[in-house]
């Protein structure tokens, strides 16, 4: 019989979730994050330059990570419809431009994208239990997300309640994760920390293995409505979480910076991040998502560039 995975000192991962006390013993017994290193390495990791072959791959594998989101209360069905046709084929006048991963909506807009996404293979991404602030019952939570899956989401956003997890109540936290889990059926998970709340990455990194732990098949930055939102060093945080978690586990969970993110240079400095804390098994929209409203446009402006050796104008992408 194999034994159970074992970390922080030897404490059993089967066991952790079994009471708040041992849940906290757990996580407090993770490894405190050098905050003055992890700004270091992330601004270093940020220097690296890429080669002209090198950034044609990238652009495209950017492309393919993004999850183009529109998450405003003035969303109307023809927003989202154009947002997914874009999605689909990004560049009209290039057939070769990939189409991104998903495209993220509020769950009353699911079905909306869903018909227009048809069996293109873009996945929906619904945001629900209470986006963007988590603060509402558990059958509220639910409901949300049996609502969406229903209309026919692939993928829930999901956000914890960060009052509790900053409280310390973590096995309520553990537990919402898991029931969401269950109620999303054969949809994904994405677990969103809203980090710009969390305070400290020591924080960052035990709600990164609160959400592991539970089964989330991605952990997420941000709701991109609280600054700061997506940064290097708390990414870096994730990525290493992700990573060491494999390790103990040989389960492989998925990473989203979300909220900031909006150049094709800030996307090659996560992309190079990736590469070096985890490796190019991470390096696939099934392991590692852009949530973003405006950086394709700047993907596409690049790639044009690299295609046709001069910027377009600004009316060569859409306004989304």
């Amino acid at each position: 019989m194999t034994a159970s995975p074992t970390v922080a000192g030897g404490a059993d991962l089967a066991d952790v979730a079994r009471s708040d006390a041992s849940l906290r013993r757990f996580l407090h017994g993770l490894p405190g994050v050098d905050q003055v290193g992890a700004d270091a390495r992330a601004a270093a990791l940020g220097t690296r330059s890429i080669k002209t072959t090198a950034k044609e791959f990238a652009l495209d594998l950017a492309i393919r990570m993004v999850d183009l989101t529109t998450l405003e209360g003035a969303d109307t069905a023809g927003k989202v419809r154009a947002l997914a046709s874009k999605a689909i084929r990004p560049d009209p006048t290039d057939p070769s431009c990939p189409p991104t991963a998903a495209v993220c909506v509020y769950p009353d807009m699911v079905a909306t994208a869903r018909e227009t996404l048809g069996d293109s293979g873009v996945h929906v991404a619904a945001v629900a239990t209470a986006f963007p602030s988590g603060r509402a019952s558990l059958a509220i939570k639910l409901a949300d997300t049996r609502d969406a899956v229903a209309a026919g989401a692939d993928e829930i956003d999901m956000v914890i309640d960060r009052g509790a997890f900053l409280s310390g109540r973590y096995l309520q936290v553990f537990e919402e994760i898991v029931a969401v889990k269950e109620a999303c059926g054969d949809a994904h998970l994405k677990v969103i920390f809203e980090t710009g709340e969390l305070q400290t990455y020591d924080n960052v990194r035990r709600a990164s293995w609160l959400a592991m732990l539970a089964g989330g098949h991605f952990i997420k930055t941000s709701t991109g409505k609280v600054q700061p939102a997506a940064t290097l060093p708390v990414t870096l945080v994730m990525l290493e979480a992700v990573r060491d978690f494999r390790e103990a586990t040989g389960q492989q969970v998925g990473v989203k910076p979300a909220g900031g993110i909006r150049t094709t240079k800030d996307a090659i400095k996560y992309l190079v991040m990736v590469n070096e804390v985890c490796g190019a098994d991470w390096l696939d929209p099934d392991w590692f998502r852009f949530g973003a409203s405006t950086l394709l446009n700047d993907l596409l402006m690049q790639r044009s560039k690299m295609r046709t050796g001069r910027y377009s104008g600004p009316d060569y992408v859409t306004l989304d």
